[in-house]
């Protein structure tokens, strides 16, 4: 493998890297920048729905653009409009000319900016890997790995930062991120060669008769028509619910019900943080050579339920936080396998529209996880819902492994249908011939976005 052929690839991971850190930053520093400035948590809460719903769904409607224009160009695009929207925030406010509501306007650009630009990153993944020859497993994981340093070191800098020089220079700092997210793409992926699929000559494109509604309507005819892709996704949206209402409500009531207080909070996210690194690391190097299925489901057994069923128990602080980085090993390897699986499945020309489609119909669940786990908690109790919450975890998970298209799963398709083609075969878990599109509180996040 040359140096040449390597530097797409670690092009696109610097790329996540810095970016991906900017974002993990900002999920610090700007709500902390409105408590302080605002002093209401009612306007901070207004200032994350105003960020993450037209991530959600611009990321979902821009599917066919990203095909069209190319992920390259989007990319750098959305990284320097999210530069300059958090730059503005930072500067608008030093002269005091900043409002409220021209803060949700900022705010909302940053969010639509971040939906296209982490799915530009994401479809990009593949086509490196094939022409750095590297495996779709390996590849994924390598992006697993970048995404889960990012949400470790990501917070601890952000806290870092907002604590030693303010939320105001933390604004500053997240600029830089998104900046040099762009610089990177323009710099190590330089023509349109770079993400291309392998002998394409130029990337991926619609045909150029197509009108965007007949684009984005060839990514929902190619989701129909394959069953495994349409199960996971599924599958997917429901976890990512529970890992919202876990994250965001279970989590910290535990915390205060139990006595650990929020330090407690931050060593069971470091140690689900660092123990789903080594994971990926280790799928990274080895997921390639190992049965897909039972790797999977084994994983979403040890990153689902028990996290739940701990903190429904008294036990130790050390249970629980062992318990935690046992999930979290176990969460390493399911994005390195869902990524794979996309990447085979989904064409190149697809790639955009399928997988934005798929992320957003993963996500929908997220906003509301915490609602729902407060509407619980204040009726049942946490222990209850925390016993319902692994069930519904564990059935999720486990019990739909048992549905015939999962056989899909270690099957490695010679050639992804085209958007016109149909499936070589039809009936009960038949599959196309034929990437992850779905998960995280995510955010995969992305499938990239699953994440307990």
């Amino acid at each position: 493998m040359t140096e040449r052929s390597r530097r797409p690839l670690a092009g696109v991971l610097a790329a996540m890297a810095v970016s991906l850190t900017g974002t993990r930053i900002s999920a610090i520093a700007l709500p902390w920048f409105v408590l302080v400035t605002t002093g209401s948590t009612a306007r901070t809460g207004l200032v994350a729905l105003c960020e993450m719903a037209p991530y959600v769904l611009v990321k979902a409607f821009t599917g066919p653009l990203v095909d069209r224009i190319g992920p390259r160009t989007v990319s750098w695009i959305t990284d320097v409009v999210s530069a300059a929207a958090i730059a503005a925030v930072g500067l608008l406010h030093l002269v005091d000319v900043l409002s409220f509501w021209l803060l949700l306007l900022l705010v909302a650009v940053i969010g639509a900016a971040r939906g296209p630009g982490d799915l530009s990153k994401e479809i990009m993944v593949p086509v490196a890997a094939e022409r750095a020859r590297v495996p779709l497993e390996r590849a994924a994981g390598l992006a697993g790995v970048t995404e889960r340093l990012a949400s470790t070191v990501g917070p601890a800098a952000g806290g870092a930062v907002v604590a030693l020089l303010g939320a105001q220079t933390a604004l500053f700092a997240i600029a830089c991120c998104f900046a040099a997210g762009s610089v990177v793409i323009v710099l190590l992926l330089p023509g349109r060669r770079a993400t291309a699929p392998a002998g394409s000559g130029t990337e991926p494109r619609a045909a150029p008769e197509d009108g965007y509604w007949q684009r984005l309507g060839a990514g929902f005819r190619f989701l129909r028509r394959d069953p495994l892709l349409l199960t996971v996704i599924a599958m997917v949206g429901v976890t990512n619910l529970l890992d919202a209402a876990f994250a965001t409500l279970l989590l910290p009531v535990w915390a205060r019900e139990s006595g650990n207080g929020p330090g407690a909070i931050g060593l069971a996210n470091s140690a689900l943080g660092i123990a789903a690194v080594l994971g990926s690391l280790l799928a990274a190097a080895v997921a390639h050579r190992m049965r897909r299925r039972p790797v999977f489901f084994a994983g979403f057994l040890l990153a689902g339920a028990p996290r739940f069923l701990i903190l429904a128990v008294d036990v130790p602080l050390w249970a629980v936080l062992a318990v935690f980085a046992l999930g979290g090993f176990g969460a390493g390897f399911l994005n390195p396998i869902l990524g794979a699986l996309n990447f085979e499945r989904v064409p190149g020309e697809l790639r955009g529209r399928v997988n934005a489609l798929g992320d957003s119909l993963a996500w929908a669940g997220i906003p509301l996880g915490g609602l729902l786990a407060g509407t619980a908690v204040a009726s049942f109790g946490l222990v209850p819902v925390l016993c319902v919450g692994a069930a519904a975890y564990f059935l999720t998970t486990n019990l739909t492994g048992l549905r015939p298209e999962w056989r899909e799963m270690d099957r490695k398709p010679p050639r992804p249908l085209s958007s016109g083609e149909e499936p070589a075969h039809a009936g009960a878990g038949a599959a196309p011939d034929g990437r992850d599109t779905a998960a995280e509180p995510g955010p995969s996040g992305d499938l990239t976005s699953v994440r307990p």
